[in-house]
């Protein structure tokens, strides 16, 4: 019989309660069916459409609610901004998940977990103008954090990456996170996007100004880095929007074997120039739309 790995208090913090470190969440409180958000406040909303509340619970700028919308189980967790925080939250929603945090080792029947992502963006595109829903069916990672974990390339669209590369002329630039592709569950898309959404390419940046190619007082080390990835094409496909979160989403969702995708608003065109800053009565359009499909 083969022995289970141990995990041992350093590697996974289980506080005194029995909760998750970061998300003090308990695991009977996780559902399989899991939205995640950016912002903390946006829990509420999501949870303002539950019948039934069964867990909330906070702790820094993770807040989570389990409840139950018609006959749908469902978590709602804020993950505040970033691949970074996102590489907490997905951690330890699969230990809650496939973690037996009596023996520390790993459960014998493993869950897989239906996440959608509900976030806003910018588009790249002309037919990506304020107020479009983009669901993400490829996400590129230009925050590096993928390239931490075994199994990479395993999950990777290496050509797309390469050809990437090849266009930005980033080969051989050692200053700049390898970036990676990765592809949301081709299944869940189908069901999330329907016939409403734009099916995009998502680039996740690791940060808001000059990742994203905005200059305030700083200048650019390249100014025109957004201009390159507007006119990117491969295989039919462009890139359609910024955010940052979807890369390590979908790309550790994969290596989990968890099926994930991103459903994100345009809030500002960066072609156009133009920003929308009421967005926050029309999001919750999406949330409803992502309720009814997960």
């Amino acid at each position: 019989m083969e022995k289970k790995t141990y995990f041992p208090e350093s590697e996974l913090i289980i506080n005194e309660d029995g909760s998750i470190f970061h998300l003090h969440v308990k695991p009977e409180y996780l559902a399989d069916k899991v939205i995640l958000v950016g912002d903390p406040g946006r829990v509420a909303l999501v949870a303002s459409h539950f019948d039934k509340v069964e867990c909330e619970v906070e702790n820094r700028e993770f807040k989570t609610v389990t409840g139950y919308y018609h006959d749908k189980r469902i978590t709602v967790v804020s993950t505040g901004i970033g691949c970074d925080n996102v590489d907490i939250v997905m951690n330890e929603l699969d230990a809650l998940a496939n973690i037996d945090f009596a023996t520390r080792t790993e459960r014998q029947d493993l869950r897989s977990l239906d996440i959608v992502r509900i976030g806003t963006c910018g588009g790249l595109q002309p037919y990506t103008p304020e107020g479009t829903f983009v669901c993400s069916v490829k996400s590129v990672g230009f925050d590096g954090l993928l390239n931490f974990y075994a199994g990479r390339n395993e999950v990777c669209d290496l050509d797309f990456e390469h050809a990437l590369l090849q266009h930005l002329g980033w080969k051989g630039n050692t200053c700049i996170s390898a970036p990676y592709v990765i592809d949301a569950d081709a299944t869940l898309v189908e069901r999330i996007a329907q016939d409403d959404m734009v099916r995009g390419v998502t680039v996740a940046c690791g940060g808001f100004f000059g990742p994203q190619g905005r200059q305030l007082r700083v200048p650019l080390a390249d100014p025109h880095q957004n201009e390159k990835i507007e006119s990117f094409v491969y295989n039919g496909l462009r890139i359609t929007n910024f955010e940052m979160e979807s890369s390590a989403l979908a790309g550790l969702s994969r290596l989990m074997n968890h099926h994930a995708t991103t459903c994100c608003m345009v809030i500002a065109n960066r072609v156009a120039q133009r920003a929308n800053t009421g967005y926050k009565n029309t999001i919750d359009t999406l949330i409803q739309k992502v309720l009814e499909r997960i």
